[in-house]
């Protein structure tokens, strides 16, 4: 499986970061983020779901992959990182990306995973909120850091509030901003601003349970 690999210093911790529903992995959000977050002293490495990588190589648009192949590349990845990195290890990712690691750790609690990190969590499906997509983020096992936009679509600020998470999980708010953590200018923050907040909170995030 192809890799992206932005390397922080020798025994830096490692956040493997999966891409969303839409974007790959290689798309400017990921991008700056692996960025931002090598250059704050975390490791990232970066790989795509298999529609992703058909929709690369054909051109065409797809939808994503059944939850059951998304788990299962999961697992893929970690096993070929394992294999050349065995140091302190965390997953994540944006939106889908994200979902899809909380979803593997809720079934397979026993991974030597040291957290969980998701940019723009998608709590429910556009304009769904009675539908939110949490029961196993109740009594999530693994320390997880969400860094979410206060009106975000898939989860704004003030719905988000009324779910049952567990004490585990940890939520930092970006104020304004949207699914891709970007605010409006009106807000009086950018969006690079909020990116690298997020990437300062997730540094910290991770060293803390180093």
């Amino acid at each position: 499986m192809n890799l992206i690999w932005n390397r922080a210093e020798a025994g830096s911790p490692l956040l493997i970061l999966a891409h969303g529903a839409g974007a790959a992995m290689d798309s400017d959000f990921m991008n700056q983020v692996a960025d931002l977050m090598m250059a704050g002293g975390v490791s990232v490495v970066r790989f795509e779901f298999p529609y992703m990588q058909e929709r690369r190589e054909t051109g065409k648009k797809r939808p994503p992959d059944r939850q059951p192949k998304l788990l299962q590349c999961w697992q893929e990845v970690i096993q070929q990182v394992m294999n050349e990195y065995s140091g302190p290890l965390f997953i994540g990712g944006k939106s889908m990306g994200g979902r899809m690691a909380s979803l593997l750790v809720s079934e397979c609690p026993d991974l030597p995973l040291s957290g969980v990190v998701c940019l723009g969590y998608p709590f429910y499906a556009p304009g769904k909120q009675d539908k939110p997509r949490t029961e196993h983020l109740a009594d999530f096992p693994l320390s997880m850091l969400v860094v979410q936009g206060s009106r975000d679509a898939m989860g704004d600020y003030e719905t988000v509030q009324g779910y049952d998470l567990s004490s585990n999980i940890q939520l930092h708010w970006l104020e304004d901003g949207n699914h891709d953590l970007k605010p409006r200018v009106k807000s009086g923050y950018s969006h690079e601003q909020h990116l690298v907040e997020a990437a300062d909170r997730v540094a910290a995030f991770i060293k803390s349970r180093l």
